[in-house]
Parts: structure tokens; C-alpha cells; sequence
């Protein structure tokens, strides 16, 4: 599917010129070398409209806390009258939030679940809908200073899951057995993941552990920043979280999809043309009635997202941005 959003705005994408943004990444300095190949040249610069007051909710994803943010910071400069309320514990979230009514934007680093879906349906007759926001590649981080060359996603369920679905023979509990030598021999590995809350915990346990039961070993953080800061202060420490907290500390690793696979790190290019295997979507769903515009204040905020404003943000926090042929086609879903 990546793939193929991704076919024709390649094409388009300014790739002569290479630069280094020194960009702050939970608070930590980092240099994304080639990010001028991430911009679409056909991205509409974000023009200001009148009468856009009064107050949005946004309650999800802690993946996208960051990204929700620096959004909210760029689109009060162009209104300053409106106040954005942002809460990022999780996409498990979102889906009663929209229900309730405490929030308009359900930011989600997953899809909705059929069931989360249902609910909502069976309250107000109709589906939510979902608007992708940015691109991700879910990273497998390690500590700076761990030399492994790269893993198989049979060994990353191996180092993560008690059931092993992907049928590695060994149980890879120490780093030699993942092909580390000397004085890594002995080195315990370290888990770090997210709580159950999480769309992030929730997409691992699918697509790498194909829905097996993670170890009792996982020390499951609360967000995002804190499973990289737990592997920077751990050498043995490895765990998974979204892209664009990638720190100076930590290195996200290269995966193939199968053993014997070429390894691929997680690029713009890579996640875009399919190879990375963890890419994803992030999206904020919203409550639209069919055949009714949304609200002119969450309309807004979305054509600013999807602005040239909104996406060079996503560069920005270390996220890979959509093309202007995606954002198109959902700006005509607002109506």
C-alpha cells in the first residue's frame, strides 16, 4: 500500500541536493541527512482563512504526541484565538474520546479496530473517519555503543515473544545468540516496549509477532521517549518505538523481512518503496457525518496538516511526510 502512495510522488521528489537539518528530537540534537528528498514540490503552501475561533481536543496516540504538538504551535501563529488541548497516552485512547465527545482529533499510530469501530458506529449511526497524517518506520532501537549489523524480523519475535510464532529454533536471550561476539557473549538482552494502551504495542504484536504473546521480561514504558531513554542508559537494551524519537543514544537497527533477506534501514526511501518492513501510517480519525462537512475549526487544522507547513513539520520531527497526490484525495473527504 506504501508502495503505492508513494509510486508517482517519487518521481517528482528533489533529490540532487542533500542536507543535514540539525532538528531536536526529545530534546536531543539530531543531524537527517537527504531530507530535501522528502519534499513533494507540488505541496500547497497553507493560506489563512477567516472566522477560525474556539477550542480542540486531541486525545490518543503518544506516538504522535510530538508531531500533534509542533502542529498545534504552527497553526495557533495563524489563529491565535484558538486553543488546542493535546493528551498522548496511547491510541487506545482515541476511539472513546471521539465517542464521548471530550475530543474532535483522535490521533491513532494504528487503525481503528473493528470493534473500536462498532462502538462508535452504534452510537451515532456511522463510521469515523480517518485521515493519515505522516509516515512511519516503527525502528527497532539498540544502544549507540551495540555493534549487531542488523536482525531478521524471525529474530526480533525471537528476542521479544515467549511463543515465537515466527519459528525461530532459539530463544535469543543473550546478544551472542544473535550473533554478537567477545564481550558481548554474555550480555543479557534487555526488553523495553510499550503498555497495552499503545497502537505501537498493538502493531508489533501483529506484524512481528504475528499476534503471538510478548515476554514477561518486557519492561513496558508509558510512552515513546521513555523506551529509547531506557535503552540509552542500558547496553544490553533493546525495544521498539516510532522514528521520530530516534536519539543520539540509541541506533535503529536494519531488518530484512526474512531470514536471509537483505537488511534495510528505516529511510524515507526504504519505508516508501515497501523494503523496510515496519512502515506505517499514522492517522487522526475524526467524527464527519456523511454528506456534512466537518467542523470548520477541525477542517482547518487538517488543511494545515496538510499543508506545506504541516508536512515540512513532519520532516522536522524526524517523521517521513505524505505526497501531495495522497493529501488531495483526502481534502475531498472534509466536505
Amino acid at each position: 500500500m506504501l508502495s503505492q502512495i508513494f509510486q508517482q510522488s517519487r518521481r517528482k521528489l528533489k533529490s540532487a541536493i542533500i542536507v543535514a537539518l540539525s532538528i531536536a528530537v526529545c530534546g536531543v540534537p539530531v543531524a537527517f541527512a537527504d531530507s530535501e528528498s522528502m519534499v513533494d514540490p507540488d505541496w500547497k503552501s497553507y493560506a489563512r482563512v477567516s472566522g477560525i475561533t474556539g477550542n480542540v481536543n486531541s486525545i490518543g496516540s503518544d506516538t504522535l504526541n510530538n508531531l500533534m504538538t509542533l502542529w498545534a504551535e504552527g497553526f495557533r501563529k495563524e489563529y491565535p484565538n484558538v486553543k488546542i488541548q493535546i493528551e498522548g497516552k496511547g491510541s487506545s485512547t482515541a476511539p472513546p474520546a471521539l465517542i464521548e465527545g471530550t475530543a474532535q482529533l483522535g490521533p491513532m499510530s494504528r487503525k481503528m479496530k473493528a470493534k473500536e469501530m462498532d462502538k462508535f458506529e452504534a452510537k451515532f449511526g456511522y463510521k469515523p473517519t480517518a485521515f493519515p497524517v505522516a509516515v512511519d518506520a516503527l525502528a527497532v532501537y539498540v544502544n549507540k555503543d551495540n555493534p549487531i549489523q542488523g536482525l531478521s524480523m524471525e529474530e526480533v519475535d525471537s528476542i521479544f515473544s515467549k511463543t515465537r510464532r515466527r519459528g525461530h529454533r532459539v530463544n535469543i536471550d543473550t546478544w551472542d545468540k544473535a550473533g554478537l561476539k567477545d564481550h558481548w557473549k554474555n550480555v543479557t538482552v534487555s526488553l523495553y516496549g510499550r503498555n497495552s494502551a499503545s497502537g505501537t504495542y498493538g502493531f508489533f504484536k501483529k506484524k512481528v509477532l504475528n499476534k503471538g504473546d510478548y515476554k514477561d521480561q518486557v519492561k513496558e514504558q508509558p510512552g515513546s521517549a521513555s523506551v529509547v531513554q531506557g535503552i540509552t542508559e542500558d547496553r544490553g537494551g533493546i525495544g521498539y518505538s516510532g522514528i521520530g524519537y530516534r536519539t543520539s543514544g540509541v541506533r535503529a537497527i536494519p531488518l530484512s523481512a526474512k531470514s536471509g533477506d537483505p537488511f534495510f534501514e528505516p529511510t524515507f526511501m526504504n519505508a516508501s518503496s515497501g523494503k523496510y518492513p515496519l512502515a506505517r501510517l499514522l492517522y487522526v480519525y475524526v467524527n464527519k457525518a456523511p454528506g456534512k462537512p466537518l467542523a470548520p475549526l477541525v477542517k482547518e487544522f487538517l488543511n494545515y496538516v496538510y499543508s506545506q507547513q504541516g508536512q515540512m513539520v513532519v520532516i522536522k520531527d524526524g517523521y517521513f511526510p505524505l505526497p501531495q497526490k495522497l493529501m488531495e484525495k483526502k481534502l475531498t473527504e472534509m466536505n
